[in-house]
């Protein structure tokens, strides 16, 4: 039969969330996970790929803004559960729902579209840009000290329970808004995500966790994670796992790190999604001994080349016409001139001729700052036309915080 890629019928929602099981592996949820994503999930926002009455392949969207250069809140489309039964493989069924996804987004006029990828090298061909990385630590914190801005003597800290302190640690994270391209606004149900914790999150360890940090009374900060004990011959080497932390200015900030990395009979001090220039970095005094690595986190694909660049401001003023390729979403291909400063941006279609020739995938990947476009000139992928044209661009683009994603979706 040929495989039909259309709206999930909302009857199907248990087969299509089934499908999304089997497809990243085929362990069932546990009832807290799976009650959270059935929660946030709207079935009108389900693309089923079928074979007859059977559901083979899914796509979904969250209406999730994106927090783009500038601060201000841009209408994503945020794509999950994309999978194609391996029954299926090698049927073109991926780029037609990618394809009717995108076009689902177009229609409903929403500048970008982002993911997270569970295999980097899929998402290229369909205009999406590797935009944020995200930083993974492990602190050896038996020989790594934190230093504190000051003392910190003023802050306090108190264990609350995770339930209990959650209105005040979103307060904090909401605070933090404008401070850094790629964080998501948490629409209702999503203030939840920090809070789950079911037993495969723990890696053996405790159930999570929550310190409030006080000034004055009033909470300027939150760290939220998991401890796990271990013994050897030696004595005590638990391992402390970050859930999140957020804090209101640096101190509370260093102040939070430190006590992590003083728990009693720990030795180690993990952490899986950091941004790239987090200030730990300048805080610790050993970042040999802080196991870094990094890799892939964001991708982003600009829906509408136009709305989409004139959604964010640009650090410099900037003037300049892209000739743009797009494959995959010919309304975007061709001339677009972008002028722009500090306080906004216009960019409509132009006849000019073009200063710089880049495909979508460039300009997803430079779209949040934290990639520049002279790095991927430097790649081949991007041309300068215009003397000048390429600086001037990848100043103006470029952010002074790395873009971060602080979660999955």
């Amino acid at each position: 039969m040929t495989v039909d890629v259309r709206a999930l019928d909302p009857a199907d929602f248990d087969q299509w969330y089934g499908a999304v099981e089997r497809v990243f592996g085929g362990v069932p949820e546990e009832p807290e996970l799976e009650a959270f994503w059935r929660t946030v999930i709207d079935p009108a926002r389900c693309l089923a790929a079928y074979d007859g009455p059977t559901v083979v392949g899914t796509t979904q969207t969250f209406a999730l803004p994106v927090e783009v250069p500038g601060g201000g809140l841009v209408p994503t489309g945020a794509i999950s559960a994309v999978g194609v039964a391996a029954t299926h493989r090698r049927r073109g069924i991926l780029r037609s729902m990618m394809w009717a996804q995108l076009d689902v987004l177009h229609e409903e006029g929403v500048p970008l579209a982002v993911l997270t990828a569970s295999e980097a090298g899929i998402y290229g061909r369909f205009g999406f840009g590797l935009a944020t990385q995200q930083m993974a630590l492990e602190i050896d914190s038996s020989r790594v000290r934190v230093e504190v801005p000051g003392d910190g003597d003023d802050v306090t800290l108190r264990y609350v329970p995770v339930d209990e302190a959650a209105s005040v640690c979103e307060a904090v994270y909401g605070r933090a808004a404008g401070t850094r391209a790629g964080r998501f606004l948490r629409t209702p149900g999503w203030e939840r995500h920090p809070l789950l914790d079911p037993v495969g999150f723990r890696d053996g360890g405790s159930p999570a966790q929550c310190v409030l940090a006080s000034r004055g009374g009033e909470v300027v900060g939150y760290v939220r994670f998991h401890t796990k004990p271990v013994w050897d011959a030696a004595g005590p080497k638990g391992v402390v796992t970050l859930r999140d932390i957020g804090a209101d200015d640096p101190a509370v900030y260093a102040v939070l790190w430190r006590f992590l990395c003083d728990i009693d009979l720990t030795s180690t001090v993990k952490a899986g999604n950091r941004p790239v220039d987090d200030p730990l970095l300048h805080l610790v005094s050993d970042v040999r001994r802080c196991g870094v690595r990094v890799r892939d986190g964001m991708y982003v694909r600009p829906v509408s080349v136009g709305d989409a660049l004139a959604s964010r401001t640009y650090s410099v003023p900037v003037d300049v016409v892209f000739e743009v390729a797009d494959a995959f979403c010919g309304w975007n291909g061709g001339r677009w001139r972008l002028s722009g400063d500090s306080k906004g941006a216009v960019c409509s279609r132009t006849a000019d001729v073009a200063d710089v020739s880049l495909s979508v995938r460039e300009l997803g990947a430079a779209y949040l700052g934290g990639v520049s476009l002279a790095s991927l000139a430097a790649a081949g992928r991007v041309r300068e036309l215009r003397e000048g044209a390429l600086t001037e661009a990848s100043v103006a683009f470029t952010t002074p915080v790395a873009p971060w994603l602080p979660h999955g979706f």
